[in-house]
């Protein structure tokens, strides 16, 4: 089940700050095992994992790794691999920061099921309700003769469950392929100065296809993004640091390291085409990669948080506990459970695979902003049924397994894939290859 997650909404300025010395933190770290055999690990079948990821940094595909596995709350192994940057050869630390892209998602999908749970929106509004500017939606169809675009109106607006789902139809502008991407590309959508700005160029391009139609990955999250601003009447950022974040103790997440932290962001890296090697990726689509260090104009929902291993760890564990971590209850156990069903129709499920190279199918579905394994031994997996996770641009990945609770946290950044086989998808067997006693 790979995937690449783009979310790129945050490369438009500046340049990767260079990494120095790190400042002391103090992380709201789980608590640590008693040994992994006493949450039902096999040590020495673990050592599998901690291989196979030295191999990957060792192999030169990676410059520095985090990996977190937690289960029932807490830690079974905690690792790092290399360097935070080749330049300096500064070791890779546990409370490093990283760009984590489209692991945004989840959280602003956190976010609005926050609201959807005060009773301010329902899955099956139209999303004109709260974005008016979206009401007259046209929809790709082809090229005429003279290669002009051919339009057809929108049937119906796209509803708010698919918006969360990426079935409304809307383009993103990671890849070129499709004419609608290419747009979104034209119009720097995700380079907008501000998420009302956004919202205006895209309510001038075309849908892929008519809402529910299909699944393709999209710019709907920040799109949900400015529907949390205005129902809560906060930006973006502040809403996630006052109702998530701050709860959560999630104290190195945000749109921005700011100066203080800002020596403690990863160093980002990128394939030469020419040699194979890794180097410091400086510009990302023809743009400046943005610093993360000074607040951003447009506070991408889609892609824009920084984050560290253990932040997000304690973010996937309420996944896990139903909603709550440490006695601090930001969701209901029953909104978990609808994020984590699949929503996707059938006759779309069985047709799409959207931009990042997932397959949709009966067993691994999309719920609301995150994929959802349906079905994992047809699917051909190890984890656990209804596992929920999606993954990052710079290569970061996570899942939360609800049936065995379980969760797990990989930080990398290298943009493109990471060289080799999908450390998701092998992370996965590896954890629970190892996972013998599960009952305990």
């Amino acid at each position: 089940m790979h995937l690449l997650a783009g979310g790129l909404a945050a490369v438009s300025i500046g340049l990767t700050a260079a990494p120095a010395a790190h400042a002391q933190a103090r992380p709201a770290a789980l608590a640590p095992a008693a040994s992994p055999e006493a949450v039902g690990f096999d040590s020495q079948r673990l050592k599998r994992l901690d291989s196979a990821m030295a191999k990957v940094v060792a192999d030169g595909r990676v410059a520095g790794m985090t990996t977190l596995l937690a289960r029932h709350g807490k830690v079974v192994a905690f690792n790092t691999y290399g360097k935070t940057s080749l330049e300096t050869g500064q070791p890779m630390a546990k409370d490093e920061i990283f760009r984590i892209y489209s692991m945004t998602k989840p959280i602003t999908g956190v976010a609005m099921m926050i609201l959807f749970e005060e009773g301010r929106w329902k899955l099956d509004d139209p999303v004109t309700k709260f974005i008016p500017e979206l009401k007259d939606l046209k929809v790709w169809k082809g090229v005429d003769a003279k290669g002009q675009p051919i339009l057809e109106p929108a049937k119906r607006p796209p509803t708010m469950r698919e918006l969360m789902s990426h079935t409304a139809g809307f383009g993103y502008g990671l890849g070129d392929k499709h004419p609608v991407d290419k747009m979104f590309r034209e119009q720097r959508v995700l380079g907008s100065s501000s998420l009302q700005e956004m919202t205006t160029k895209v309510a001038g391009i075309p849908l892929m296809y008519q809402p529910g139609e299909q699944w393709s990955y999209s710019v709907a999250v920040d799109l949900q993004g400015h529907i949390v601003e205005k129902l809560s009447g906060q930006t973006l950022g502040q809403f996630l640091d006052s109702r998530i974040f701050k709860p959560l103790k999630m104290t190195d997440t945000a749109f921005s390291t700011g100066q203080a932290k800002a020596s403690r962001l990863a160093a980002v890296y990128i394939a030469n085409q020419d040699t194979g090697k890794i180097e410091e990726a400086k510009v990302l689509f023809g743009s400046p990669i943005a610093t993360f260090v000074t607040a951003p104009g447009l506070e991408s929902g889609g892609g824009g948080l920084v984050s560290t291993t253990t932040d997000y760890a304690r973010f996937a564990q309420m996944i896990v506990n139903g909603g709550e971590l440490d006695g601090v209850r930001i969701l209901s156990p029953a909104s978990v459970e609808l994020m984590g069903t699949n929503v996707i129709p059938e006759a779309a499920l069985v047709s799409s695979n959207g931009s990042v190279g997932n397959s949709f199918n009966q067993s691994v579905g999309f719920g609301l902003d995150f994929m959802v394994v349906n079905d994992p031994r047809k699917a051909g997996t190890l984890e656990g049924k209804g596992t929920m996770s999606w993954g990052g641009a710079a290569g970061t990945w996570f899942w939360a397994d609800p049936t065995n609770d379980v969760v797990f946290v990989g930080m990398v950044q290298r943009y493109g894939g990471t060289g080799g086989e999908d450390l998701s998808g092998l992370t996965r067997t590896l954890v629970y290859q190892a996972l013998v006693d599960p009952a305990k």
